[in-house]
């Protein structure tokens, strides 16, 4: 299966083992709660998937590499511990808690989470002296004489023994103790994911062009060779920080992250043709309505792979500017909620003076830094959530600064202060919201111009449909063009499978 079915898959049998009874209960033992092995290539984004479940569920997540493990780390170190049995006194060999299992604890007690997933990284791969011991684990959540608190389900994932020399094979008996998932690389799945990243568009053009060099390895006389889906990702943070400094991208560079000779190559020269279009097209004219007549020529008789590359650049242009929106609309509706509370404090007196409404606003401002921080010390918290955390402990933090600083000497001026700078917010989403919406309609006229009837448009209307963002845009604020072709192109579809149902009638 590919890595999105996996997480489809983890994420059901977590909520299943987390399940509870009438009585508080876990209706399935820990016990017999089977440990997830997902069994994939190396770079394929196990890790990431786990993090995105933690995130999605609202539980904690503790991840550790086995590697890194030796038999006194994972199942603690003995000590000498002094009993009496049947009035006869004896020195006994008893273990500290495991270092695993009491990072468990640790991650419990700093966010007040209580559930979570324990991920534990190529297990496979484990040392000679800690292998025997994993058995015991994988069937009782036990390391040493400590076992995984209730509530925290067991997740492993390994390499298979071909990515790996310090792989070991599990025996039948261990094998029989986990709910193996064999994941391979699927770039239609991680293209979902990377629109959604932000991976850097001249990555994603260039994978839509050459799909099969999105996950390669192969062993040369040179040795191993290989791309893999971390690998395309890392190189993409690194060229967006190249190019806010104005560095440039080369092979050497290239080369660090895509250890392929051909492929580093071959990226290279897109990459370079890529920014060429950029300075050719001027992307910023065609989506304010001020394409040249040089640029619609262009395009017209461009061929199918630089017309792809052109609406990728449009795309991840417009798409920049949505993504920031949806996101100033979330944390303003967010936002909206919490100042309500104030004015409601302020209205029944429970904040009537400027020395309460102050102590409110700064607690409201510090739950807020609170479960921020809770969240990220559970590893809980997506990019996302915690820019909209962000922003809103800016906004409260800034009111908190204006109220001083305007010298203001009742609690009515302080909420005046407040509802100001929100509406100020407020048009301010709501101009770019129109200027975005503007955007996007010169960039369907464009597109109708100049690619007419070809399969371009339909793979606009695509990538806006299956874009989280540009789709919860254009379902919240609307778009006329996109109705429009959405449903041209649908009636079109139909048609043709009308007729494709007629020829096979063969009247």
């Amino acid at each position: 299966m590919n890595i999105k079915q996996a997480k489809d898959y983890i994420k059901t049998s977590v909520q299943i083992y987390l399940k509870k009874d009438a009585f508080g209960e876990y209706r399935i033992p820990i016990v017999r709660q089977r440990p997830v092995f997902l069994l994939g290539a190396p770079g394929l984004g196990k890790t990431a998937i786990m993090e995105q479940i933690a995130q999605e569920l609202g539980i904690a997540l503790v991840s550790y590499s086995m590697t890194h493990h030796t038999r006194q780390s994972a199942l603690g170190l003995p000590f000498i511990k002094h009993k009496e049995y049947e009035g006869m006194e004896y020195d006994v060999s008893e273990y500290t808690m495991s270092e695993i299992i009491a990072s468990v604890y640790d991650v419990m007690e700093e966010s007040g989470v209580k559930e979570g997933i324990l991920f534990l990284d190529e297990i496979n791969c484990v040392s000679e002296t800690l292998a025997p011991s994993m058995l015991q684990f994988l069937q009782y959540k036990v390391f040493g004489r400590h076992k995984v608190p209730e509530g925290w389900v067991v997740v492993t994932a390994g390499n298979p023994p071909e990515y790996n020399k310090s792989v070991r094979e599990f025996d039948v008996v261990t094998m029989d103790r986990l709910k193996i998932i064999e994941v391979e690389a699927d770039y239609k799945t991680w293209k979902e994911y990377a629109v959604e990243k932000g991976i850097h568009n001249a990555v994603i053009n260039y994978l839509e062009l050459k799909k099969d060099d999105f996950y390669h390895i192969e062993t040369t006389v040179s040795g191993r060779s290989y791309v893999t889906a971390r690998g395309w990702e890392d190189l993409s943070e690194m060229i967006s920080l190249y190019e806010e400094e104005n560095l440039k991208v080369d092979e050497t560079l290239v080369s660090q992250y895509l250890r392929n000779d051909k492929i580093v190559r071959e990226f290279c020269a897109y990459y370079d043709l890529y920014n060429k279009y950029k300075r050719d097209y001027k992307v910023e004219e065609i989506l304010s309505g001020k394409v040249s007549v040089v640029a619609k020529e262009r395009a017209r008789k461009a061929s199918f792979d630089e017309r792809l590359s052109l609406l990728g650049m449009l795309l991840d242009n417009l798409n920049a500017s949505v993504r920031d929106n949806i996101e100033a609309t979330e944390y303003i509706t967010e936002l909206l909620t919490l100042l309500k509370a104030l004015k409601a404090a302020v209205e029944n007196g429970q904040a009537g003076s400027l020395k309460d409404f102050t102590q409110l606003l700064r607690r409201i401002t510090d739950t807020q830094k609170k479960n921020m921080l809770s969240k990220e010390a559970a590893s809980s918290l997506s990019k996302g959530e915690k820019r909209k955390f962000q922003h809103i402990i800016m906004f409260l933090e800034m009111l908190n600064k204006d109220i001083y600083e305007k010298e203001v000497v009742n609690a009515k001026e302080a909420f005046d202060i407040v509802k100001q700078t929100f509406d100020e917010k407020v048009a301010e989403m709501k101009k770019e919201t129109m200027e975005i919406q503007e955007k996007m309609h010169h960039l369907f006229e464009f597109a109708s111009e100049v690619f007419e009837d070809g399969n371009e448009m339909l793979i606009l209307v695509t990538e806006l449909t299956v874009n989280s963002y540009s789709s919860k845009f254009i379902s919240m604020f609307g778009s006329k063009d996109y109705q429009k072709y959405a449903k041209d192109l649908m009636l079109t579809e139909r048609k043709n499978e009308i007729v494709e149902e007629i020829n096979a009638l063969d009247l």
